[in-house]
């Protein structure tokens, strides 16, 4: 008798695990190129379960890839709260890097509805953030004015950091656009 039968078993208990993971990241809005990097499935097999699961094909093009976006005002304060709560699970609960992202962002957009506010950022865009701070092209840094933690560049003067809640800039809050931020008049 040969013992060939535990690994092909293995085999589809992991490729049953990476179905099951493209399909929450699908549901949660990934790109295509995010299940490519996250999973161990073949573009045409992805492809095959994004059209199955949303009943269209995945958007084209690149990925975003810069930093600028997450250090704008607002993208900055939705990135900082993201980034906070994977921080916080990443050192509370033993998950793979994925998967903390996936349920930071459940609670991000949780938080955002329940505030009234629209989600800044995509699933996307929150895996790519994850991405810069692990490889430290973006930093938390804490605001000297109220303690919390933000979305910094790593040159950033960290002894006079002020949050842009704190020290929001002159137009910050002044848009019409639905369920932005506002600041207080």
């Amino acid at each position: 008798m040969s013992t060939t039968t535990k690994p092909a078993t293995k085999s589809l208990l992991a490729e049953a695990r990476d179905v099951q993971r493209a399909i929450d990241l699908i549901r949660l809005g990934a790109r295509l190129q995010v299940l490519e990097s996250e999973t161990n499935l073949s573009y045409e097999r992805l492809l095959k379960l994004y059209k199955e699961v949303t009943g269209r094909s995945p958007s084209k093009g690149q990925l975003p890839f810069s930093t600028d976006y997450f250090l704008q005002w607002q993208p900055n304060i939705h990135a900082s709260l993201f980034e906070n709560i994977r921080q916080s699970i990443l050192k509370n609960v033993a998950v793979d890097d994925i998967d903390a992202i996936m349920r930071a962002w459940r609670l991000y957009a949780e938080q955002m509805h329940a505030c009234g506010l629209e989600p800044l950022l995509s699933f996307t865009r929150a895996w790519r953030l994850s991405r810069f701070m692990d490889a430290g092209m973006l930093i938390r840094t804490r605001c000297t004015c109220c303690g919390g933690h933000f979305v910094a560049d790593p040159y950033v003067n960290k002894r006079h950091y002020v949050c842009g809640l704190c020290k929001p800039p002159a137009r910050a809050g002044k848009g019409q656009a639905a369920g932005a931020l506002r600041a207080h008049e």
